[in-house]
C-alpha cells in the first residue's frame, strides 16, 4: 500500500517562506521520481516542481523558478519543497505525487501516487 504524506503547509506573511514535505511507504522511493503539484479552488491541479531519480535533475514551473527548490532524501523516502519569497499567489493545496515512468514531468495524469496535499496559504 502506497501512501504519500505531506506536511509543513500553514499560514505565511507574503515574502516568508515554508518548506513542505512528502514522506513516502509502501514503494520503492529511489525508483520514483517525485513532483509537487498544486490547486487552488477553482482551478486546475498545476505542476510546480519535480526530481529525477537521480538528484542532479530538476524542473521547475516557470512561475516558482528562482523562488522554489525541490530535494529528496532516498534513504529517508522523502522529497522536500523550499519555498522562499512565497506570494498570495502561491496559496493553494499542494500535493506530492511519485511517477515511475518520468516522461512527462508536468502532467498530473502521468503520476501514479498522490498525496492527500497540505496547505498553504500566503496572506499580502
Amino acid at each position: 500500500q502506497v501512501q504519500l504524506v505531506e506536511s509543513g503547509g500553514g499560514l505565511v506573511q507574503a515574502g516568508g517562506s515554508l518548506r513542505l514535505s512528502c514522506a513516502a511507504s509502501g514503494l520503492t522511493f529511489s525508483w520514483y521520481c517525485m513532483g509537487w503539484f498544486r490547486q487552488a479552488p477553482g482551478k486546475e491541479r498545476e505542476f510546480v516542481a519535480a526530481i529525477r531519480r537521480s538528484a542532479g535533475g530538476t524542473y521547475y514551473a516557470d512561475s516558482v523558478k528562482g523562488r522554489f527548490t525541490i530535494s529528496r532524501d532516498n534513504a529517508r523516502r522523502t522529497v522536500y519543497l523550499q519555498m522562499n519569497s512565497l506570494k498570495p499567489e502561491d496559496t493553494a493545496l499542494y500535493y506530492c505525487a511519485a511517477d515511475s515512468d518520468g516522461t512527462r514531468w508536468v502532467a498530473a495524469t502521468e503520476y501514479d501516487y498522490w498525496g492527500q496535499g497540505t496547505q498553504v496559504t500566503v496572506s499580502s
